[in-house]
């Protein structure tokens, strides 16, 4: 299935996209579905009227999630592409969750605070149930699914704190989408292209088959320390390509087009708006 959380006049609903067409679903979002159980989103869809897509706004599949956990150096050609030893176990960090933003949605932040902001194509996980000391051959019991998600980082504060948290989670730091695809339409996520242009410019361009700890490795790992829950997020790493590794560095500018895009699940477009003041 491929679910979205879309606005439809003065309504935020859940929907099952089909073709040109939603048909919504009596849950005010992708999350609050999930919670309740993905196997009623079906029965549920064949009682809707669709909508056409093209009188819908997207909006971020997870509106809230609880917690975004996100995990560093995880493709090879990243650490590659830095000269880094790829790490022997997860590097992880958080991304807040007020960082969300919608397929379409502005990206800004105001330049007093930062002037090196940069993209990152990552396909995000997200949970399906609770989740405490899973076993890595169990994990796939807990996905609910795969989305897009452009891990936007404001480069110069990352180096100046010496650590992750604020520089990637200024608000509208956290695009997702287009959809979440449940994971019967994905069952291998570690066979998908990855790409990413600015501009139109291809700038990234990959395979998930290159991250170093694959998804049952991050859940397990990850719930070993602490509960993940259902709508959580795991966003996986990016692959070689950012801005800050190019020669010269270039760094995202107001105006800019980025396009986050994953074989199956579809392209995630933003644009840089105007600088905050």
């Amino acid at each position: 299935m491929r679910l979205m959380t879309f606005r439809y006049g003065n309504d935020i609903m859940a929907g099952l996209e089909q073709g040109d067409r939603v048909f919504p679903l009596p849950w005010p979002d992708v999350k609050a579905l999930i919670a309740s159980g993905l196997e009623q989103a079906a029965e549920a869809a064949a009682a809707a009227q669709p909508i056409p897509l093209a009188q819908v706004q997207r909006l971020a599949p997870i509106l809230q999630p609880g917690k975004i956990v996100a995990v560093g150096l995880n493709y090879l050609d990243h650490c590659l592409e830095q000269g880094l030893t790829p790490p022997a176990e997860p590097t992880l960090f958080t991304k807040f969750s007020t960082a969300v933003n919608h397929p379409d949605g502005e990206i800004r932040w105001d330049p007093a605070l930062t002037t090196q902001v940069d993209y990152e194509a990552e396909l995000a996980v997200v949970i399906g149930k609770r989740a405490y000391r899973v076993a890595e051959e169990d994990a796939y019991e807990y996905v609910a699914g795969y989305t897009c998600l452009n891990d936007v980082t404001a480069r110069d504060l990352q180096r100046r704190d010496k650590q992750w948290v604020r520089g990637k989670s200024l608000d509208t730091f956290a695009p997702m989408g287009p959809v979440l695809v449940t994971q019967e339409e994905l069952p291998d996520p570690h066979t998908l292209a990855i790409r990413c242009w600015v501009n139109g410019e291809l700038r990234q361009e990959s395979h998930t088959g290159q991250l170093i700890h694959t998804v049952p490795k991050l859940i397990a790992f990850c719930s070993q320390a602490f509960t993940l829950e259902p709508g959580d997020v795991i966003t996986t790493g990016t692959p070689g390509g950012v801005g800050v590794f190019r020669e010269p560095p270039v760094f995202l500018q107001p105006g800019d087009e980025i396009v986050v895009e994953i074989e199956g699940i579809g392209r995630l477009r933003n644009v840089v708006g105007p600088y905050l003041r």
